[in-house]
């Protein structure tokens, strides 16, 4: 690891020249509706504040009521409604329905999403803990469906396992390719609850993980067996055990949820939990204390976060009944039915905590079908729009002199055939003692390097290349640039002023897993012409981390200006290819620009050193990337693992460029011959181009693609691409 801050002036990042192309480009009481809310569920002592949504029997939202269609209790006792208002959530514009997609398709790449442009901020978790192998490929066609037809542009999407650990907030993404990535990392986990199937095979070693009347191999079902007793305690605990670390996942997530605002949805893909134990000496069914305890955290905090948790069984439609895989010889009629009852009481048992967690929460429990991918559409278009009513709570509610019970909510509407989904109640603690707002500065930077938005307090922005050396082998460098006008400069010794900022950087794989870490306290000195400079035209951390394994990787960096107390944060993904398969493959793309505006002030062509035009170079460097219009960027990258062509001795590639705007092509270029036969190391092979701007191109957000096609070889991987964003601002 190695990490320096650098002034920016005069910063370049040197790649020697292989093959050169240039390309061009030209022009490019009463209801009320409002927009979402920052707080939609509000618990405190003068308002209890909660989100209802209202269906016809078809399942269509209605959107028409007022407040006195209808009536809220607590505990019973009737409320009079204080807040009432409609928020509609659906997006401005509708989706485009994604087009079929070609498997050899050159992947369109993403673009850079702000936060007022998300359109929908969906976490989908699935619970390896308790899939079974056959779940576990039903749940991934499923999800690279719902990747492929209902992902759209401005969509911030996370899929999550509940196996993968504290890096679950690190996988927010409006990348495709992650979240394709993410999927394939979705596998039968062995040591969970899950079997090969959802039910083992009656005649097997068990009918069920966890189920009563368990029966040894080789012994009639019906025969006594004190000794099995041990074994299904254990199942038993096992079960308990593995249902909190699902729960605890939710709970992780939802904390990390908390911290956005408006409505928020987590989608629960699973085989399911049981949240009761059977009590054969009572013959009755009991809670579990670990399961409930845990249920019970993680509504109260979902329900105080504004998020709304719905569930899907994955099992699909189930035959409850005898199948191909039992083996029922020997067994009396009477046998088969005990383990057939057996088996249908396993199966609604493990549903309880999914239909629980549901209801408590105001989502659904979506179940009995084959679909999963419909489901999850389901449950997005269940976001559209809610209900918000409040009411002012009396003093009962909030005693601190007693012990802090929990409060039922129910909410009724009056217009006939109408269902009303709500949340269910809430503990009679307010937000603020609940969960108190982090104080410390350790633990606001550490909030806001794992939230899923990068934090808007400092402005800061991160670029992070992958590259490779025959002697280091594969690294990541990233550059961090820090806007010059958000660091605060107060007085030293004499003329000198200082500023002192702290930096949080974690490097997490792909599993979430942090890799690296780095946590520093810089403390800058600067006077006269230097500190002038560095307020003009800021900083630039730089972060060297190696990479042992290939795969993907995010780094996430939070910044902390000591003398305001204001935090910045950024992430970026990449992806390591392995470079061992010997498959085609591009370093990250460096971009860095030349404004055309100084060559036209001065009559011979060359560039005056006026504060102006150092401030052009500062924005269009690698690691700020905004260019004028009319402006020309060079970029430049290094293919690696190029084949050589036996006929001229030399590696034969193809290069195009690529031009996206809010992900639709605007420039696509002409497919260009490479011929590279000046390189010492045809493994690795330095490329550069240029790309020149017209004076009419409209400013905005862009992202350059760079393709690359080898020739001599023969496979599928013989493409590779990568891109990077940037920005074209208007001359003034």
């Amino acid at each position: 690891m190695k990490a320096t801050l650098i002034l920016l002036l005069g910063i370049s990042l040197a790649l020697p020249i292989g093959g050169q192309q240039s390309s061009s480009t030209g022009n490019q009481g009463k209801r009320a509706d409002q927009e979402p809310e920052e707080e939609v569920v509000r618990i405190s002592t003068n308002l209890v504040q909660v989100d209802v949504v209202v269906t016809d029997k078809d399942g269509r939202q209605v959107t028409d009521l007022r407040a006195d269609d209808f009536e809220i209790f607590e505990d019973g006792r009737p409320q009079r409604i204080t807040n009432f208002s409609y928020i509609n959530a659906a997006p401005t514009t509708a989706p485009t329905p994604a087009s079929g997609e070609r498997k050899d398709a050159i992947p369109i790449p993403p673009a850079r999403i702000k936060p007022e442009r998300v359109r929908r901020t969906i976490a989908i978790i699935v619970d390896d803990l308790n899939l079974s192998f056959e779940s576990v490929a039903f749940v991934r066609d499923a999800l690279k469906k719902f990747v492929r037809d209902q992902v759209q542009p401005g969509d911030l999407v996370a899929i999550v396992r509940t196996s993968a650990g504290v890096g679950a907030l690190q996988q927010f993404t409006t990348d495709k390719a992650q979240l394709y990535a993410a999927i394939e990392r979705i596998r039968w986990y062995p040591l969970g609850t899950g079997g090969i199937s959802p039910f083992e095979p009656i005649g097997g070693s068990s009918t069920l993980a966890g189920s009563r009347n368990d029966s040894l191999i080789g012994q009639s079902p019906s025969a006594p067996n004190d000794q099995s007793a041990p074994g299904d305690r254990l199942d038993e605990f096992r079960a308990e055990l593995f249902a909190v670390g699902t729960l605890g996942a939710l709970n992780f997530v939802v904390r990390g949820l908390r911290e956005l605002p408006g409505r928020k949805a987590i989608v629960l893909v699973s085989d399911g939990f049981r949240v009761y134990s059977y009590d054969d000496d009572q013959d009755r069914r009991t809670p579990s204390a670990r399961v409930f305890d845990a249920l019970k955290r993680l509504i109260d905090l979902a329900n105080r976060a504004s998020v709304v948790i719905y569930t899907i069984d994955a099992r699909g439609l189930q035959t409850l009944g005898l199948t191909a895989a039992d083996d029922v010889r020997g067994m009396t009629p009477e046998q088969i039915e005990r383990e057939l009852s057996d088996r249908r009481l396993a199966y609604f048992e493990s549903q309880d905590g999914l239909n629980y967690l549901a209801q408590e929460t105001g989502g659904l429990f979506l179940h009995n079908t084959n679909d999963i991918a419909g489901s999850i559409k389901r449950a997005l278009e269940d976001q559209s729009g809610y209900y918000l009513i409040g009411y002012r709570p009396d003093e009962k509610t909030f005693d601190q002199n007693g012990q802090r019970r929990f409060h039922r909510i129910t909410v009724r509407v009056r217009r006939p055939g109408l269902q009303v989904r709500s949340r269910r109640g809430f503990y009679g603690m307010t937000d603020e003692e609940a969960y108190p707002n982090k104080k410390t500065p350790g633990e606001r930077l550490m909030a806001a390097l794992v939230s899923p938005f990068s934090s808007g307090e400092l402005n800061l922005r991160l670029t992070s290349l992958f590259l490779n050396d025959a002697k280091l082998g594969s690294f990541m460098r990233s550059l961090l640039y820090i806007d010059g006008r958000d660091v605060t400069w107060t007085p030293a010794d004499g003329d000198w002023q200082r500023a002192v900022i702290d930096v949080l950087a974690i490097t997490f794989d792909g599993d979430g897993r942090p890799v690296d870490r780095v946590s520093r306290t810089y403390t800058l000195r600067a006077r006269g012409k230097t500190l002038d400079e560095l307020k003009r035209y800021g900083l630039v951390y730089t972060l060297s981390v190696p990479v042992k394994k290939p795969g993907a990787y995010q780094l996430r960096l939070a910044m902390r200006d000591v003398a305001s107390d204001r935090i910045g944060s950024a992430s970026q993904f990449i992806q390591v290819p392995d470079l061992k398969k010997d498959r085609l493959a591009l370093s990250g793309l460096i971009v860095t620009g030349r404004s055309l505006l100084g060559a036209a002030k001065e009559p011979n062509g060359s560039l005056s050193s006026t504060e102006e035009e150092q401030a052009v170079a500062v924005d269009s460097g690698p690691a700020v990337r905004r260019f004028r219009q009319g402006a020309t960027i060079d970029y430049g990258f290094i293919i690696y693992n190029a084949k050589v062509d036996k006929a001229t001795g030399h590696p034969h590639l193809q290069t195009q460029v690529r031009l996206f705007r809010d992900q639709q092509p605007i420039f696509i270029g002409r497919l260009s011959d490479f011929y590279p036969t000046q390189t010492a190391d045809p493994k690795r092979i330095s490329a550069a181009g240029q790309l020149r701007f017209g004076k009419e191109i409209v400013p905005g957000e862009y992202v350059l693609q760079i393709v690359v096609t080898d020739m001599v070889a023969k496979d599928r991987n013989r493409t590779a691409t990568q891109w990077t964003d940037f920005e074209v601002i208007e001359i003034k």
